[in-house]
């Protein structure tokens, strides 16, 4: 039989049509799930980035030191309230100095980079869980992180662990990458050191136990150990020292012993590090999140995709069995995703990962938000379950019953929030919601104690957000139910994204309704309109619980009796003399020098009850008392 390539040439030419069809029907399919998970992201987070206004604490604690980064010109020793503030890892800080300079500081500002770190580590995901389960599974993945209640809520404040988590998810990425190849190769290991750096350069020595760790135990469960040795350590090692070391060595040598300070090297790594893992760093201005309630907050953060938690979980004991049958099968190029055996590699890799974070921090000190880090591995083993849930014909049970108990939760929501909500009498006009609150100090060192002074006379300021709530939680869950019996999961699914807007909306809407509890701005624009040059504002008692009158007003104020994030900064010899005491203070209150007072108003100084004082400004529970009248209403009365 004789043949030609002229004989082959239509079927070549089919088959090229083929692969091109199938390429662009690729290339679009990407870039709707991409577009969709902006748009959500969007919807949920760009709204947020302009209120509401910045909060006492950990917010403009944190946003100042990056403000005066920027002003000093000083981006190695860390500063607040011109105090060296050396307990903190300095890149988030960076990044929002750099904001702060493009920009202009402002609240968006502010929140801009961690805004734009959500974004990215929902299209990591989506990258990443594409290439191992496809490209509906990597779409659910970046939904669900783009969605869950946890991510939203601790974007509501100035904390790195949202990024430490997308580095984490990004460093895993390379390993698993490396693991795939013949021979690791230098993208793949260097990859991996460069994010480990970046971890170390965000929050410290995490970023070399977290990957570490979870490498490591990945190596030893399944045997494989020897491939550390073809990580290329040397140079991994090398390119790690290059990014991470020189930060930590100009910060030691900028902050050397001097009078009662032992340095930055101690303070950072003994004090903030070990001595904060055990539970001895001084100051303990920090609480212990109960440890059945830091794993059941894993379910709280994930909502409502934690509904379908289980279904990931049962998973993993399939993929440990599939682990050992397909290993040595070389499948990774195959296919619209990895194939078999890099699924299985994979979910090991994801399940090690908030396990091994989980335990970490159930033996030492936590805080709520310890959880975040976790929440990436668990958004690619949900939406890896989801992923495939579309690909079976007929109703899956198992998510049917998870839709059916997600339903009940939400009619029992419902209820309570329209009871609530509708029992509730709204507040009078011009009301501070801080009369309406039962305040326990106790509870202030988590990070949402002050959420629990809630009344039922303070639910009438949230009745709005309150039923909407309610609302929300009962359509989408009805919707997703309705959705999922058709057979329908990809709609089921966006109905509970969809639901999720509104919800979080919701939140917002919660928190600009108890800004002035928890921000201080309104008072410190009062005073900003009065500050004469030579003025003096004063903080009756921690910094951190006034410290946006020191951001909003760009201006250094005093404290009486700062013990906390000020104190080590205090024993520098160079150190400002902004620390007052009852004797002290006493005299600058009845000095010529006009005095602004934040305090809160049951907490007013000794010195200040005993003569007359003037009000410049009250709210949320707190006010501006000041020594002298207001300079411009004297003047407009001559």
């Amino acid at each position: 039989m004789e043949f030609s390539l002229s004989t082959l040439s239509p079927d070549i030419a089919d088959l090229d049509s083929a692969a091109a069809a199938e390429s662009s029907s690729t290339t679009r399919r990407t870039v709707f799930w991409v577009v969709l998970i902006v748009l959500f992201w969007a919807a949920i987070y760009v709204p947020g980035l302009f209120r509401p206004a910045l909060l006492d604490d950990a917010d403009t604690v944190h946003a100042e030191a990056a403000r005066e980064m920027l002003t000093r010109h000083d981006w190695v020793t860390l500063y607040a309230n011109g105090v060296r503030y050396l307990e903190k890892a300095p890149l988030q800080y960076w990044a929002v100095a750099l904001s702060y300079k493009l920009f202009g500081v402002s609240e968006w500002s502010t929140r801009l980079p961690l805004t734009l770190a959500v974004l990215a580590l929902a299209l990591v995901l989506y990258r990443l869980g594409s290439w191992v389960y496809g490209s509906r599974a990597g779409f659910y993945a970046g939904l669900i992180i783009v969605t869950s209640f946890g991510p939203f809520i601790y974007t509501r404040f100035f904390i790195p662990d949202l990024i430490v988590g997308l580095l984490l998810a990004v460093a895993l990425g390379f390993f698993l990458l490396g693991l795939n190849e013949p021979r690791p190769s230098r993208l793949a290991c260097w990859g991996l050191a460069v994010c480990a750096a970046l971890m170390v350069l965000a929050k410290g020595l995490i970023g070399i136990v977290f990957p570490g760790a979870i490498i490591f135990l990945y190596l030893l469960l399944t045997k494989n150990l020897r491939h550390l040795l073809r990580m290329r350590l040397a140079s991994s090692a090398l390119i790690f020292l290059a990014l991470a070391a020189p930060w930590h060595i100009l910060a030691g040598l900028a902050n050397p012993p001097a009078g009662q300070a032992k340095g930055f090297l101690w303070f950072y790594f003994v004090n903030e590090h070990f001595k904060r893992y055990i539970g001895t760093r001084y100051p303990k201005d920090y609480d212990t999140v109960p440890l059945l309630l830091f794993w059941g907050l894993l379910l709280i953060w994930l909502l409502p995709w934690s509904a379908f938690l289980p279904q990931a979980v049962v998973r993993v004991r399939q993929a440990w069995k599939n682990f050992w049958k397909d290993t040595g099968k070389k499948d990774t190029g195959k296919g619209s995703h990895g194939g078999p055996a890099l699924e299985s590699q994979a979910t090991l890799l994801f399940t090690l990962w908030p396990a091994l974070i989980m335990l970490f921090f159930s033996f030492s000190t936590r805080q709520e938000y310890y959880v975040l880090p976790a929440l990436p591995a668990l958004a690619l083993l949900i939406g890896a379950w989801l992923g495939r849930e579309s690909q079976i014909n007929g109703p899956q049970k198992s998510g049917l019953i998870s839709a059916w108990i997600f339903l009940g939760i939400g009619c029992a929501v419902f209820v309570a929030a329209a009871v609530l909500g509708t029992m509730a009498s709204p507040p009078a006009p011009g009301y501070d919601i801080a009369d309406l609150l039962r305040r326990d100090p106790s509870r202030y060192a988590l990070s949402f104690g002050h959420f629990l002074d809630l009344t039922p006379q303070a639910l009438g300021a949230f009745r709005i957000p309150l039923i909407g709530t309610g609302v929300a939680l009962f359509a989408g869950s009805a919707t997703s139910l309705f959705f999922r019996r058709r057979c329908k999961p990809l709609l089921a699914n966006l109905s509970l994204a969809l639901m999720m807007v509104a919800l979080l909306a919701c939140a917002l809407k919660g928190f600009s309704i108890f800004e002035p509890v928890i921000s201080s701005k309104q008072l410190a624009l009062a005073v900003e309109k009065q500050f004469r040059p030579g003025d003096v504002i004063v903080i009756n008692g921690e910094y951190e619980e006034g410290s946006t009158m020191n951001f909003y007003t760009g201006r250094q104020v005093h404290v009486l009796k700062a013990t906390h994030n000020l104190w080590y900064g205090s024993l520098f010899p160079d150190a400002p003399h902004i620390y007052e005491n009852d004797e002290s203070f006493a005299r600058l209150w009845n000095s010529p020098t006009r005095v602004f007072l934040w305090t809160e108003m049951d907490n007013v100084p000794v010195p200040v009850r005993e003569v007359i004082s003037y009000q410049v400004a009250r709210w949320g529970g707190k006010v501006i008392l000041s020594n002298k009248p207001n300079q411009m209403v004297m003047e407009s009365h001559r």
